[in-house]
């Protein structure tokens, strides 16, 4: 890969195309992608590795469908968390077992005051209550307001992708 990593060399740029849409469900899936990029499976490994290394690609996870696991109630809460503290507190949100995704963003004053995103799901609103009081607790000190929206429906959710043409 190269030195700068916002530029991808030919191989890595078709090897995230070859696994951004996910990885094949099949015994050895490194071995099939480096089957589709012609790669060994240990190049494969070692320049998947070197792109988390580089901030390139975040984490290679599952992503299992939480409505078909029963986890009906989905919430985003949000935190008006004081600035000097949000990433401090960011992370120990994230890293409660039950946070999904967490993440700062910028306020858009006056009307959104939140900087601070934690998802949260749950079988039940009354499950994903008791989830969001946890985090309260954790954030009381430094916190000036928060809110949670519920999900009313499933939207498709895709990370970014790589056009095919360079872009």
């Amino acid at each position: 890969m190269s030195e700068n990593a916002t530029i991808l060399d030919p191989i890595d740029r078709k090897l995230i195309e070859a696994t951004q849409a996910g990885l094949p469900i099949a015994h050895r899936p490194y071995a099939e992608i480096a089957r589709r990029v012609e790669l060994t499976e240990a190049d494969v490994i070692a320049r998947l590795e070197q792109l988390i290394r580089c901030g390139v690609v975040r984490r290679i996870a599952a992503a299992p469908n939480h409505y078909a696991l029963g986890m009906m109630a989905n919430g985003m809460t949000v935190w008006d968390i004081a600035d000097e503290f949000v990433s401090e507190i960011g992370r120990d949100v994230g890293a409660l077992p039950f946070v999904t995704h967490c993440y700062r963003r910028p306020r858009a004053l006056p009307a959104w005051p939140y900087n601070l995103f934690a998802m949260v799901h749950g079988t039940s609103r009354a499950e994903v209550e008791v989830k969001r009081a946890e985090i309260s607790r954790l954030v009381n000190s430094v916190c000036r307001g928060s809110d949670i929206l519920y999900s009313k429906r499933i939207l498709k959710k895709t990370g970014l992708r790589l056009s095919q043409n360079g872009g």
